[in-house]
């Protein structure tokens, strides 16, 4: 999969994913966020990279721990998110946030 076609598949199904999650996730600000980033188009190549990687990982039905396992299913997404946000933090912006909060109020 090339990274147009891993962008396109990212923009068609995180919304649905955000949706499926709901608030059941405490780190969905920052993927929302990172959502944001990637779309930025002041953003790195390299902080781009690194978030498509990541949103595709958080996005995948294929997980190491399937994500309908209560309690911990979503803790490897954690980790993925956790590892990218410290790579890329110095690309995520306020205004990166500010539309995710956005999001989160609609």
């Amino acid at each position: 999969m090339d990274e147009n076609q891993k962008l396109q598949f990212i923009k068609t199904n995180f919304w649905k994913k955000i949706k499926e999650t709901g608030k059941k996730i405490p780190f969905l600000k920052d993927v929302i966020a990172m959502y944001y980033c990637l779309l930025d188009e002041n953003t790195s190549l390299t902080a781009k990279t690194s978030i498509a990687l990541a949103l595709l990982y958080f996005i995948s039905p294929v997980d190491a721990i399937p994500d309908i396992i209560l309690g911990l299913g979503f803790t490897d997404d954690a980790g993925v998110i956790a590892t990218t946000l410290l790579i890329i933090k110095s690309q995520l912006k306020p205004e990166h946030y500010t539309k995710a909060n956005e999001s989160l109020s609609n």
